[in-house]
């Protein structure tokens, strides 16, 4: 599965950013290798409207789900539109709630 994690830092090491549109980087994961890839979030500083341009972005990158902190309602909804699943209120090293979501998402696809 393809993740995108909202990220304070740029390894499996960094805590999950609390504030997905101002966070500083998206890490793109494949959960099955753990391979990534750094992107760093260029709407960090936006004084407005962040959210949405960084869930915009995120679209165009095709991840199976998003894992953050913290998202507004609009950013939220453009994912869901995007039939992308979302995992919010995570906290954590990026790396544990990687496995942790894994683990949750076929524990509810079993049952």
């Amino acid at each position: 599965m393809r993740v995108v994690v909202i990220s304070e830092g740029e390894s499996l090491d960094s805590e999950v950013a609390e504030d997905f549109g101002h966070a500083p980087f998206f890490l793109v994961v494949d959960t099955d290798t753990l391979d990534y890839h750094v992107i760093e979030n260029e709407f960090a500083d936006s004084p407005e409207g962040a959210g949405v341009a960084v869930a915009k972005a995120i679209t165009t990158l095709e991840p199976d789900a998003v894992i953050t902190g913290g998202i507004g309602m609009h950013g939220l909804d453009i994912l869901r539109k995007a039939n992308i699943y979302v995992s919010y209120d995570e906290e954590g090293p990026v790396e544990q709630c990687i496995v942790d979501f894994v683990r949750r998402r076929k524990r509810n696809m079993a049952a």
